[in-house]
C-alpha cells in the first residue's frame, strides 16, 4: 500500500475505546437528532467520559461544548437541534458542511464521482457492504464512521496481534483513512464547527476532529495530500 506505515500493538481496550466512539460518530452524522439519543447521551455522561487522548485544546473544547448543552438541554430544543443538524448536513437545499467526500475531493463537487468510484473499489477488494435503514451515499462521513466500527470489533476479535488477519485489518483502515477519509474530513468538520448553531454539533464537530487526529497517530497515518474544492 502507498505510504504505509508499521503499527505498534494497540490494547484491546484501546480498540475498544475506538470502536464505541466510532459507533456513536456514526449515529450522530447520518442520522436526525431523536430525543432518546441526547437523552442517552446524557443519562450515559457521555461529555464526561469521552476519552481525553492527548489532552488536546480541541478535544478540551469539545468535551466542553457537549457538557454545556447536555447540562441544559430539555426536550423544546429538539425542533432546534433538527434545523441545526439539517443545515449543517443533510438540508433541504445544499448543506452548509456537505459530509460527502466528493463535494470536496472533485471539482465538479457532485455527488458521485471519480473518487467515489475508488472508494467502492477499494471496498469491493475487501469484501465491505451495506445494510442501511436510510440508504447514503457510500462516501458519507458517517458511514466512515461504521466501517471504522465494524473493523475495530474485527480486529478485537482477531486471534493475536501478529496473525495474517489482523495485519491485513490495520492496513485495512490506514488506507481507509490515508487515501478516501484524511484527505476531506477535517475539512467537513471545520465548516460544520464554523456554522454550528448548538453546542452539540460544535462539540461533536470538534470531538469527531480530535478522533480522527488520534486514530491518524494510532494507526501511524502519512495523510495523502490532496486538493480540496470546498
Amino acid at each position: 500500500m502507498s505510504n504505509s506505515q508499521t503499527v505498534e500493538q494497540i490494547s484491546l481496550d484501546k480498540l475498544a475505546e475506538y470502536q464505541a466512539i466510532a459507533r456513536i460518530l456514526h449515529n450522530v452524522f447520518c442520522l436526525y437528532p431523536e430525543t432518546e439519543l441526547v437523552e442517552g447521551f446524557k443519562e450515559n455522561a457521555v461529555a464526561a467520559t469521552w476519552p481525553k487522548f492527548k489532552q488536546t485544546t480541541a478535544n478540551q473544547q469539545g468535551r466542553d461544548a457537549l457538557n454545556n448543552y447536555l447540562g441544559q438541554w430539555n426536550v423544546e430544543q429538539m425542533n432546534d437541534l433538527k434545523v441545526d443538524y439539517g443545515q449543517l448536513f443533510y438540508g433541504p437545499g445544499e448543506p452548509i458542511a456537505i459530509p460527502q467526500g466528493s463535494a470536496y475531493l472533485g471539482e465538479a463537487q457532485v455527488h458521485f464521482d471519480a473518487s467515489t468510484i475508488a472508494l467502492i473499489d477499494f471496498y469491493k477488494q475487501h469484501g465491505v457492504n451495506f445494510s442501511l435503514d436510510m440508504p447514503q451515499p457510500v462516501d458519507h462521513l458517517g458511514l466512515f464512521f461504521a466501517v471504522l466500527d465494524s473493523s475495530f470489533e474485527r480486529l478485537i476479535n482477531a486471534d493475536n496481534d501478529e496473525d495474517s488477519d489482523s495485519q491485513s485489518l490495520k492496513q485495512f483502515i490506514q488506507v481507509l483513512l490515508q487515501q478516501h477519509l484524511l484527505p476531506w474530513a477535517g475539512r467537513c468538520l471545520d465548516i460544520a464547527l464554523e456554522h454550528a448553531e448548538t453546542d452539540f454539533y460544535r462539540g461533536v464537530s470538534l470531538l469527531a476532529s480530535d478522533y480522527l487526529a488520534e486514530l491518524t497517530d494510532a494507526f501511524n497515518v502519512i495523510p495523502m495530500p490532496r486538493k480540496l474544492f470546498r
